[in-house]
C-alpha cells in the first residue's frame, strides 16, 4: 500500500478512536500498513512478517508484508511510499541515502526514517559436507549463489570477493531457491547474510550432510577496513547443528524503518511493540536477542522518524540532536 493509500484510509472510525495512547487522546492509526521483508526462506522474511502480525495484532489493524529482493530495494520502496515501512541494512541504507543505491542511482533517499533496531547481519557461507570447500579461498573459480540481487549479500558478497581476489561465478535468486540449487549441485556454494540461524541454511542441514564456514582473520581486517560500516562479529558454536566451533564473520547492522510521511501515531506504536515485548519477538525469530532498545545508538547516520524519537525519549534514550 502506498503513503497516499495509507493516508486516505487513516482511522476516524470506532476501532480508530478506540486506540488511545496512555488514556490520553485518540490517535491517528491507519486501518492498515505495509512492510517489505525480503524473499522467502531468509531472516528478513520470517522476521518482518512477524513483528508486522504482532504490530497488527496489537492495534487491531491490519499489515501485509511483501515478498522482495531485500534491504536494496526495500529503501528505493519506502523512499517512493510505495512501501510504508521496510527493513534495511546499514549499508544499503548509507548507499541510499547518498544517492548511490544500485537500483536508484541518483535518487538520494532522503525519506527513509529509522524506527527501530533489528540485529546484527553475518555474512557466511553454506556448502556440501564433503565438497572440499572449507574457505573463501576455496571458492576462487566456482559457482556461487548470493541471494536476490539488490539484497545486502547480493549486493555485498560480490564485492567482498572483488576485494579479496576470489573469482567466482556469480548466481542470484531467493534464499530457499538457491539451497535447493546448492543440494541440486546446480552451484557449489551458497554464501548468504541474514540474522542468525538463517533458516535457508538450517534447511540445507535438516536435509543433507552441510558446511558452514565464515572468513579469516585477515580477510575480516581487510573487509573492516575497506567499508566503515562493517563490523567484525564471531558466531558462536552451535549456531547450526553441523557447526563445532566458534568461526569469524563480518556484519552489518539492520534497522526497521519508515518513510517520513506515515502517522507519527503508528510509528510511536510500532516502536512501543516492538522494543516492549521482547519474549514475544524471539518467539518469532532468535536474530530478536538483538532487538533491544539500548542498541539504538547503532544507527549514526539515519534520521529517526519522529513517532520512534517520541518513545525512544519518553523512556530515556538520548537521540542525537542532528538524527531528529
Amino acid at each position: 500500500m502506498t503513503i497516499r493509500k495509507s493516508a486516505q484510509l487513516f482511522a476516524a472510525t470506532a476501532l480508530g478512536t478506540a486506540l488511545i495512547a496512555g488514556g490520553a487522546a485518540a490517535q491517528d492509526i491507519p486501518s492498515e500498513f505495509s512492510v517489505g521483508t525480503a524473499s522467502q526462506g531468509g531472516t528478513y522474511f520470517v522476521y518482518g512478517a512477524g513483528w508486522a502480525n504482532l504490530v497488527a495484532e496489537e492495534l487491531g489493524i491490519s499489515a501485509s508484508s511483501e515478498v522482495t529482493g531485500g534491504p536494496v530495494q526495500n529503501a528505493t520502496l519506502v523512499q517512493t511510499g510505495d512501501l510504508d515501512m521496510s527493513m534495511v541494512t546499514m549499508g544499503p541504507a548509507w548507499e541510499a541515502l547518498q544517492g548511490e543505491s544500485e537500483l536508484a542511482p541518483g535518487l538520494e533517499h532522503t525519506e527513509l526514517r529509522a524506527v527501530f533496531p533489528m540485529y546484527q547481519t553475518p555474512f557466511h557461507v553454506v556448502t556440501l559436507a564433503g565438497s572440499g570447500i572449507e574457505s573463501l579461498s576455496d571458492l576462487d573459480g566456482l559457482t556461487v549463489g548470493v541471494g536476490p540481487a539488490g539484497g545486502t549479500p547480493g549486493t555485498y558478497f560480490p564485492r567482498f570477493f572483488d576485494i579479496l581476489d576470489i573469482e567466482v561465478e556469480v548466481r542470484y535468486g531467493g534464499a530457499s531457491d538457491l539451497a535447493g540449487q546448492l543440494q541440486d549441485g546446480l552451484i557449489d556454494a551458497f554464501a548468504f547474510a541474514a540474522g542468525i540461524p538463517i533458516a535457508a541454511f538450517s534447511q540445507v542441514e535438516a536435509q543433507t550432510d552441510a558446511h558452514i564456514f565464515g572468513f579469516t582473520d585477515e580477510e575480516v581486517e581487510t573487509l573492516t577496513a575497506e567499508y566503515p560500516y562493517v563490523l567484525p562479529l564471531t558466531i558462536p558454536a552451535d549456531t547450526y547443528v553441523s557447526q563445532e566451533e566458534d568461526f569469524q564473520s563480518v556484519a552489518m547492522w539492520n534497522f526497521a524503518v519508515a518513510h517520513a510521511d506515515v502517522s507519527e501515531d503508528l510509528v510511536y506504536e510500532t516502536t512501543r511493540i516492538v522494543m516492549e515485548n521482547h519474549d514475544r519477538m524471539m518467539e518469532i525469530h532468535a536474530a530478536s536477542a538483538e532487538t533491544l532498545p539500548e542498541n539504538y545508538d547503532k544507527n549514526t547516520f539515519l534520521t529517526w522518524h519522529p513517532g520512534a524519537v517520541r518513545w525512544f525519549e519518553e523512556n530515556g534514550y538520548e537521540i542525537d540532536e542532528d538524527l531528529k
